[in-house]
């Protein structure tokens, strides 16, 4: 299955080569669990997109990776990625608490992920970024405050952190409906999310993303385009890309793959500007929100310090991120 994903992905380079743009010059290779197969089916990537003429070096270089499949398969493997190019690494921890580890039925240790995290700063790759998820059931604050100082403890560069959501149709739907678990409240989960807004601020990192922190200069290159609606391209089973006013995706199936497409109306692009731009510490430029959005509801948002100003752009102040949900849908 290795070699018949890699062919895919290699012929799905060559035939659509004229669509990728080194504009940002970045490579992210994830949506899954690339850490699993072997070093050859990343290094057939990167030969078929310098065949293509988009070899790199790469101003950004991040695969996804599991804690377990880092240690198991050792510092050969990581040293292998870093010869590939990779710069930048992201390791889907989750949390350093083992029970709730256990609970998401995670392969992983706490333990298993701190030597992940230190085998590839011993690899020389500095710039580490990690996953956690708050608002899980039962997670007491106590808990996620130790999971946020052993990430600061291990010295990554930057933290996504992410909110458990109950998908319809998912186990945990069934559990919180059987009445095996309780959802987490939404109070509890705002406490956990600013405590995690405290403490890495106090840590000096950016909360540049709504979701995402990082120690300045280690931004992500790749998703950041992605927060501009830069266009992008993406190979392989379920890849998304987007050339600026179309957004096509892959079949998620590997065999014989097909893409479906859709372009997007004045009124999509409109959301999504507004979307993006207000999960950013950035936010937008005030005429440029003024002109996408009822003038009015900009000033009582203003006004009631949902949006601040910064120079010439408006944004959503940290401390309303957690509900920028609905500060977005008043706009839109």
């Amino acid at each position: 299955m290795f070699g018949e994903y890699s062919r895919a992905v290699r012929e799905e380079i060559a035939a659509r080569k004229d669509e990728i743009t080194d504009m940002p010059n970045t490579l992210y290779i994830g949506g899954g669990t690339p850490s699993v197969p072997p070093l050859s089916v990343l290094s057939g990537v990167t030969k078929a997109l310098a065949d293509a003429g988009h070899g790199g070096p790469y101003d950004e270089f991040t695969v996804e990776a599991n804690p377990e499949d880092i240690v198991e398969k050792g510092s050969g493997y990581v040293a292998g990625l870093r010869g590939l190019g990779v710069n930048r690494v992201s390791v889907g921890v989750q949390s350093f608490d083992d029970g709730i580890l256990k609970w998401m039925n995670r392969r992983h240790t706490a333990g298993t992920a701190m030597s992940a995290v230190r085998m590839i700063q011993d690899a020389g790759i500095e710039n580490i970024s990690i996953d956690l998820i708050f608002g899980i059931p039962g997670l007491g604050v106590d808990t996620w405050a130790d999971t946020v100082e052993t990430a600061l403890s291990l010295g990554v560069r930057h933290i996504s952190a992410y909110q458990l959501s109950v998908e319809e149709g998912s186990a945990l739907e069934d559990m919180i409906s059987e009445g095996r678990c309780a959802e987490a409240s939404e109070e509890s989960c705002r406490s956990q999310y600013m405590l995690l807004c405290d403490r890495l601020a106090r840590a000096g990192f950016r909360h540049y993303e709504i979701s995402n922190f990082a120690v300045r200069g280690f931004e992500a290159v790749h998703n950041s385009a992605y927060w501009r609606r830069v266009p992008y391209v993406g190979f392989g089973p379920g890849a998304h890309s987007f050339d600026g006013r179309v957004r096509s995706w892959n079949a998620a199936s590997l065999d014989g793959y097909g893409r479906e497409s859709e372009k997007l109306s004045s009124e999509d692009e409109r959301i999504e500007n507004i979307m993006l731009s207000l999960r950013t510490d950035e936010g937008m430029e005030e005429s440029l929100l003024r002109s996408l959005c009822d003038a009015e509801t900009v000033d009582r948002l203003v006004a009631g310090k949902s949006l601040v100003r910064t120079g010439d752009r408006l944004r959503i102040p940290e401390e309303r991120f957690f509900v920028s949900d609905g500060i977005v849908k008043e706009l839109i």
